[in-house]
């Protein structure tokens, strides 16, 4: 397979150099990777290097993460849609398919919510519902999720996350390293923010073509319990469970993930096309 060429971009927005990359034909639907918390976009790298053979490819690295630091304005979800909006508009996008993985699949389904009309389809890799309600338990643990990770000692956080998130040891020490760039207050405050940007909304639908992929030892949060509601809950909407995969299961499986979404993606752009 040969070495994908990928161009790199910077956009200042609200006190934060926004760093993206782009990769295959321009002529080609636009396909966006969001990398999930603490991470950056290197956690897309063993998908970009085939996907981009049949597609134009984005990565970028979230407000506050990877190169997109300082972090400047203050973390929010909301933000970073905004965020991902901007670098679309200054590209000239008026739709793409979105593809996140657990943070990243947060960011995509809030672009479907707030801007549908850009939405061609929607891809989420271990990630929770936004939308969906809360079970009576999970609504009291969401506030004690700061107190618990202050008390946590940072170092040994780090490790378990890392070894909580993914299977291979390749894996966990790219993680490690990505989490080892924040501050323990910047952990807390992104971590945070995964809950606090759940909101639940008993009629709503997401109508456009989701691919869901969801690793079978993923034990992260409630995802496991989740993804399947999800999947039930939108009328185009399939769930594939990924084999020998944590949490980030595009890079514990990335050949059973790229088969799947390089599938899915034959099938939506043919029907667009």
């Amino acid at each position: 397979m040969h070495t994908t060429t990928t161009s790199q971009y910077v956009l200042e927005r609200e006190g934060c150099p926004l760093h993206y990359w782009l990769a295959g034909p321009q002529d080609r639907p636009l396909v966006v990777f969001t990398h999930g918390a603490l991470a950056d976009h290197h956690m897309f790298d063993p998908q970009v290097q085939v996907v981009a053979e049949h597609y134009r490819v984005l990565t970028w690295d979230v407000r506050g993460h990877g190169l997109s630091r300082p972090m400047g304005a203050g973390f929010s979800l909301r933000r970073t849609v905004e965020d991902l909006m901007a670098i679309l508009d200054q590209l000239g996008y008026a739709q793409a398919i979105f593809v996140g993985q657990s943070m990243g699949g947060s960011i995509a389904q809030e672009v479907v919510f707030h801007y549908p009309q850009r939405v061609t389809a929607l891809v989420a890799i271990d990630s929770t519902c936004n939308t969906l309600r809360l079970t009576a338990l999970e609504r009291l643990a969401l506030p004690l999720t700061p107190l618990i990770l202050s008390l946590y000692p940072y170092e040994l956080c780090k490790r378990q996350t890392a070894r909580a998130s993914v299977l291979r040891a390749e894996a966990r020490a790219y993680l490690y390293t990505t989490f080892s760039q924040f501050s323990k207050a910047e952990f807390i405050t992104i971590v945070t923010e995964m809950t606090a940007c759940l909101h639940y909304e008993p009629d709503y639908r997401i109508t456009q073509p989701e691919l869901l992929l969801l690793g079978d030892h993923d034990r992260n949060g409630n995802i496991r319990q989740a993804m399947p509601l999800w999947a039930a809950h939108d009328p185009h909407c399939r769930l594939v469970v990924v084999p020998d995969a944590g949490h980030i299961s595009n890079l514990d499986n990335p050949a059973f993930v790229n088969q799947h979404l390089l599938s899915f993606l034959q099938n939506v752009t043919d029907h667009v096309h």
